[in-house]
């Protein structure tokens, strides 16, 4: 019996120090990226519009760095000047930074996507957008200016040759491997770990809106516009730079009181200020961006977001918001009053400590990015013949738990003559925890939101869209895609089977709590 004491001495040992490495807090990585505004002045064909102006184009994009010279990323554009307020589109980018001195610097980059809207001659949608820059670092942002070309090549008219502008801020995230989702850890755990650092204050609202218009512009098919209220869908997204000061991403798409098919992207910045012990806050917010579709008459596209809202906790970091606001073109051609209410949770994210709460424990929470290509199987049309259509898509995952997840997603007409089609939804899924070795899991979810244009017969615009799918996990960070469900709309003749195909970025992140 002797000669197994060392034996089960080691056998203990190993076991120790195998849960010992369980238990270490996860390390803090850092993920290389920036974000870009760029715009673009895009001459129009000859349409229903004689001698139209070119259109103002501009995009709002996030890109990693894959290495010291290689990015890609994902980026939205809308019309922001000329007569096709409305028009939108969503891609992927891919594209070479390469440094010949500490300031200056080559970017040549390419961007694939689909969308459109506001009567353009865009196709099914799919365009691409090649560009060649030339850039100047000034440390805390980059200034870059070339040549760029973009081409509405399915079967759309939009093509030519055009100088570009844009503005790079960095914009680096702390992450960690993504299975250590769900684990936490006390904060003396975590103080003794590289994430002993200040949080970053995170908040995400999804809401509904409602814009009463005032204006006396019409639709662009005749219905008056003056005194209906136009009912949104959407998500606000919110970083804080300090304590007060935030900045803030909004999207909406319509779902009621329209012919579907309006949508607005807004990007702007904010003012915070809580009382009552951090229970109530009230906001006032600025923002500008890109606006119409749906018969909406918003010119070139430009809009203006004023706001206040006040928010009340309901339960530890949920909170309820109402807010008051407006939302206009700036020459008031078209006006409205808004007013809505959501739920919006506030994340104390990647660190250990702030100025103004106290944590006990953190938990690490799964994120998810998934870029995929949706085919729906002959999808209705309001007065053309039907057929396919394919869209590009953009899905958001936060995890509540190791099985059930909050989404929201965003998808655009790519090919299939319905280059205007859009859809904003959001929604919940269950995972099952990983099988077949680890790498495989199955889930499923139901989205319901806004979606409209591109002559698709969606009624007023909402849309409930469940599925099944499987995730094939290829590394720490990437996992193939795939899934089946069914789309139907309320009020219109949508309903199709549909399936899609992409690829997941995943990762988890620091919590307090």
């Amino acid at each position: 019996m002797k000669k197994y004491i060392p034996l089960l001495l080691l056998i203990v040992l190993c076991n120790q120090i195998i849960n010992a490495q369980n238990d270490k807090v996860p390390n803090k990585i850092t993920q290389k990226a920036f974000a870009k505004i760029d715009f673009l002045s895009i001459n129009m064909p000859e349409a229903q519009i004689l001698n139209e102006p070119n259109m103002g184009f501009t995009g709002i994009h996030y890109n990693l760095m894959l290495n010291d010279w290689a990015y890609a990323g994902l980026g939205i554009y809308g019309s922001v000047r000329g007569a096709r307020g409305g028009f939108f589109t969503l891609g992927i980018n891919a594209g070479i930074k390469k440094y010949f001195s500490k300031k200056l610097y080559v970017d040549t980059g390419f961007h694939f996507g689909g969308g459109g809207g506001a009567g353009a001659l865009d196709g099914g949608g799919a365009f691409i957008l090649p560009h060649v820059n030339l850039g100047y670092d000034f440390k805390h942002f980059t200034l870059n200016s070339g040549w760029s070309y973009v081409n509405f090549f399915d079967g759309g008219k939009i093509k030519g040759h055009q100088l570009n502008v844009a503005l790079e801020i960095p914009l680096d995230f702390e992450y960690s491997n993504y299975k250590a989702s769900e684990n936490d850890f006390s904060l003396i755990e975590l103080k003794n770990s590289n994430w002993n650092q200040k949080t970053n204050r995170t908040s995400l609202m999804l809401h509904l809106n409602n814009l009463k218009v005032t204006s006396k512009a019409d639709a662009t098919t005749g219905e008056i516009l003056n005194g209906k209220i136009i009912r949104l869908a959407g998500f606000e997204l919110a970083s804080f730079i300090n304590k007060n000061w935030f900045a803030f991403l909004k999207v909406d798409g319509a779902y009621s009181g329209i012919r579907a098919g309006y949508m607005d992207v807004l990007l702007g910045g904010g003012y915070h200020l809580s009382m009552n012990k951090n229970r109530t806050n009230i906001q006032a917010k600025f923002g500008i961006g890109a606006g119409g579709g749906g018969g909406v008459d918003t010119q070139g596209g430009f809009l203006i977001y004023p706001d206040i809202s006040l928010e009340q906790k309901i339960h530890k970091d949920l909170y309820l918001s109402v807010n008051k606001g407006f939302l206009f073109t700036p020459n008031k051609y078209f006006a409205t009053s808004s007013f809505g209410a959501g739920l919006k949770y506030y994340i104390e994210r990647n660190g250990t400590y702030n100025n103004t709460s106290n944590f006990n424990e953190g938990i690490f929470k799964g994120f998810e990015v998934i870029v995929k290509q949706d085919w729906y199987f002959n999808a209705k049309r309001m007065t053309n013949s039907t057929e396919d259509m394919h869209q590009i898509s953009l899905q958001i995952n936060l995890n509540m738990n190791k099985n059930i997840f909050v989404a929201g997603q965003t998808s655009f007409a790519n090919f299939g003559n319905a280059g205007a089609y859009a859809e904003g939804l959001v929604g919940l899924g269950v995972k099952t925890n990983p099988l077949l070795g680890g790498n495989t899991t199955f889930f499923t979810q139901i989205l319901g939101g806004a979606a409209g244009g591109g002559n698709i017969s969606t009624g007023e615009g909402f849309i409930i869209k469940p599925s099944l799918g499987i995730d094939y996990q290829i590394n720490n960070t990437l996992s193939l895609r795939g899934s089946a469900g069914y789309v139907k709309a309320k009020g219109g003749n949508l309903s199709n089977p549909f399936i899609n195909f992409g690829i997941k970025y995943n990762f988890s992140f620091l919590k307090l709590k």
